[in-house]
């Protein structure tokens, strides 16, 4: 038997992400398992599906402004 395998959200609170300069949050969330990531300047359009395991930043001037789950 074959099971798919969700990735597991890291258990962390996405907000000690901002302030980051964009690369350096990056970096810490791929070393804390963070599976896809998301970089968008504000005001981006995205799709509102639920991605377990996705970590979204809102990048502006280089640093994480907002960061936020899925």
């Amino acid at each position: 038997m074959t099971s798919s395998a969700v990735p597991a959200t890291p258990d962390e609170d996405p907000a000690c992400y901002v302030g980051l300069e964009s690369t350096e949050a990056e970096r810490r969330a791929r070393l804390r398992g963070w599976s896809p990531l998301r970089l968008l300047p504000p005001g981006s359009m995205v799709t509102l599906e639920y991605l377990e395991g996705r970590l979204n930043f809102e990048v502006e001037e280089g640093r994480v402004r907002r960061a936020w789950k899925g």
